[in-house]
């Protein structure tokens, strides 16, 4: 099987593009209704099948997608993060979604930096955002940790067009002063 795009390492993460063996933790947060409340909710496994395919085919068709995300100390899929812009999406997005085990503990943070990081140097990005409900108050938190700041209510392409999201952002830059 052929590399679909760069693994990337951090401290207590591997991020790297998803593969088959992945499905059964993808299947797992995806059809936790408390770990998917703000991002359309829970999920058959036959649409958790087609959601990862779907992040896995954007490797192919556009060079980038969300990482999967491993626990380097235990080797286990903990969620999925990174760059996604399908047709439609209001801009460049670093988003996350992580299981409930692995919550509170800074891996959302650690992951995001990297990626946002690798999307600005690899993908000629000059702006990032991330679309939050508003009523996710632990990602408006992740948010402003990054650096982001709410830019006001955005739109959702079509089957989302029906969630109501604030888009969060930064430009490259601003993410480079940050960073410091």
């Amino acid at each position: 099987m052929r590399e679909l795009g760069p693994t990337l390492e951090t401290d207590r993460l591997i991020l790297r593009p998803p593969i088959a063996e992945d499905f059964e933790g993808w299947a797992e947060f995806l059809g936790d209704a408390e770990a998917t409340q703000y991002i359309g909710g829970p999920q058959a496994r036959a649409g958790a099948w087609r959601s990862m395919a779907t992040m896995t085919g954007s490797w192919s068709l556009k060079g980038f997608s969300m990482f999967s995300v491993i626990e380097r100390e235990s080797g286990r899929w903990i969620g999925r993060l990174g760059p996604w812009q399908p047709e439609g999406w209001p801009g460049t997005e670093v988003g996350w979604g992580l299981i409930q085990s692995a919550w509170g503990k800074g891996y959302a943070l650690e992951g995001a930096e990297a990626a946002i990081d690798w999307a600005f140097d690899n993908l000629d990005w000059t702006d990032v955002i991330h679309t939050i409900d508003p009523a996710n108050i632990a990602s408006q938190a992740l948010a402003r940790r990054l650096g982001s700041y709410n830019r006001g209510p955005g739109k959702l392409p079509a089957p989302f067009d029906h969630l109501s999201v604030d888009v969060w952002g930064q430009t490259k830059e601003e993410w480079r002063r940050h960073r410091g």
